[in-house]
């Protein structure tokens, strides 16, 4: 039977960064956009030959930074470790296909669909459950499944495939390990700040603002006026973000062209490249033939100085009304931020996606929602229908039902690995054992959260609320309201703050 619900499997995969340096997060996407284009070649490709096959697709499913050859460790559903690919896209083809959902698979060539033996065999699994077998074909002619010849066929050039990697691995490897001991520079990849990317030698422009960044986080330096000089504690040094929004203010460009923020300003400074150090995998392992942009003792004072900061900085939440109060205007989420004069307020913050027209101050808002949470809990009616739902028997059975489908499911996945069950037969228990846990959980979670819990449970509701965390606090209230939309200041009133502005979101 010709497939008429075929999903077409597109991956390409492209080089991402090895850290998180954000001087190279904008080139990364520049170039992923540009592996996207070979996507789209794929999908060209792919709806031609269904096209001519008379196969209709219904799913396209594109792995556009996907490796089919790196494994991850991951654990497994019966609790084990183990080296796998990771690839939600293809998994998602194969439950397809074995379910139903899917009658065809269509693919670019072989290497795209699997370069793992592992992968291709629950291929095979999927494709041999069933009578006739699910039809696969490929552009290139070099994946089909049609018959044991086939299978063997298909085996064989994934084996070959996976070689090809493993060698293409070890060499590159090799060759790395080689330049990282003589101090040499990788090559390829991305331009550093500070250096030009053949040779790597010094750009002076981008040396003397390296050299600037420095100063100033270890607050000797002499660029400062007077009156900056007196808010600079030497012993602190000027911040990140201070330091990002003066390069951004004087246009001194990125690698990239992207905004100075204080994680590129961290980036940029904190690499060993710019001592004069080699680094390989997150080690140093010696000089570099390149000389240094800063000494190296003065460059390790500026990590130590920012580690420092790290170590000081208090994440925990403050603002605990923060994904709580929503902005009548956009719809945005407003977050706790430091205002004019060292105010707190919430603000629709224009940094992260909002439009900057609602703001309220934090304190009138948290009195304002801490009255009215006081109140609804101050009315023994309210709170007696409360601790009915949050310790209720169905809560109770719903529990006892969820640890004994996880366990079951972790006892079918060591039944699979152990071969004592198929994979369809394993695929189609999991299914089963998988809906009822997610019924179960949405019992659980639709019922009082921790902290209100707890607060019920108080002998003063009052004093309870007092000693609960901010991010608590938040928890209760989302339990209670979905949130609250704030309406915008009523200027004619003056600045008296309108509880009226805080209006609860309906359920």
């Amino acid at each position: 039977m010709t497939p008429q619900r075929a999903v077409l499997l597109l991956r390409i995969s492209y080089r991402k960064p090895e850290d998180d340096d954000e001087e190279q997060l904008d080139e990364a996407m520049r170039r992923r956009r540009e592996f996207s284009k070979g996507i789209g070649r794929q999908e060209e490709d792919g709806r031609a030959l269904a096209d001519r096959l008379g196969w209709r697709i219904v799913k396209v499913i594109p792995e556009d930074d996907t490796s089919a050859f790196k494994r991850r460790k991951i654990k497994l559903p019966d609790g084990s470790t183990a080296l796998r690919t990771v690839r939600p896209g293809f998994r998602a083809a194969l439950d397809g296909l074995a379910s139903g959902e899917y009658d065809g698979l269509i693919a670019d060539d072989l290497d795209r669909v699997a370069r793992d033996p592992r992968d291709l065999e629950d291929l095979i699994d999927v494709v041999e459950s069933r009578r006739p077998r699910i039809p696969v074909e490929s552009v290139t002619g070099s994946l089909r499944l049609a018959n044991d010849a086939d299978i063997t066929m298909a085996r064989i050039m994934c084996a070959v495939a996976n070689k090809s990697s493993r060698d293409t691995a070890r060499r590159v490897t090799r060759k790395h390990e080689e330049l990282a001991a003589e101090g040499k520079p990788p090559g390829g990849g991305y331009r550093g700040y500070g250096f030009t990317a053949a040779g790597h030698e010094p750009i002076e422009e981008e040396a003397k603002i390296l050299r600037e960044i420095a100063a100033r986080i270890l607050g000797d330096w002499d660029g400062w006026t007077p009156e900056q000089r007196t808010r600079i504690d030497p012993d602190v040094g000027e911040s990140l973000n201070s330091i990002a929004a003066d390069l951004e203010r004087r246009k001194v460009p990125t690698v990239t062209g992207a905004p100075w923020r204080d994680r590129s300003v961290r980036s940029v400074v904190t690499k060993p490249s710019v001592a004069g150090l080699r680094e390989y995998r997150g080690e140093i392992v010696g000089k570099a033939v390149w000389e240094p942009i800063v000494p190296q003792e003065r460059w390790e004072q500026v990590r130590a100085r920012l580690a420092g900061r790290n170590r000081a900085v208090d994440l925990t939440l403050k603002r605990w009304l923060t994904g709580v109060l929503r902005c009548s205007h956009c719809g945005h989420r407003l977050m706790g931020w430091q205002g004019n004069r060292g105010q707190a307020r919430y603000w629709c913050a224009k940094p992260h996606g909002g439009c900057g027209k609602i703001a309220v101050k934090a304190v009138f808002a948290e009195d304002e929602v801490q009255r009215q949470v006081l109140e609804l809990l101050g009315h023994p009616d309210v709170l007696r229908r409360l601790r009915t739902v949050a310790d209720t028997e169905v809560t109770d059975e719903a529990r006892a039902e969820l640890a004994a489908d996880e366990e079951q499911l972790k006892v079918m996945a060591g039944m699979f690995a152990r071969r004592e069950i198929s994979f369809n037969e394993y695929r189609e228990g999991r299914t089963i054992i998988q809906q009822r846990i997610r019924e179960s959980r949405a019992l659980l979670t639709s019922r009082a959260p921790r902290a209100l819990r707890r607060l019920l449970d108080a002998e003063d509701v009052a004093a309870g609320w007092e000693s609960l965390a901010p991010a608590d606090r938040r928890e209760v209230v989302l339990s209670l309201v979905p949130g609250y939309d704030v309406l915008p200041h009523d200027r004619s009133a003056g600045n008296r703050f309108d509880p009226g502005r805080l209006v609860p979101i309906e359920a």
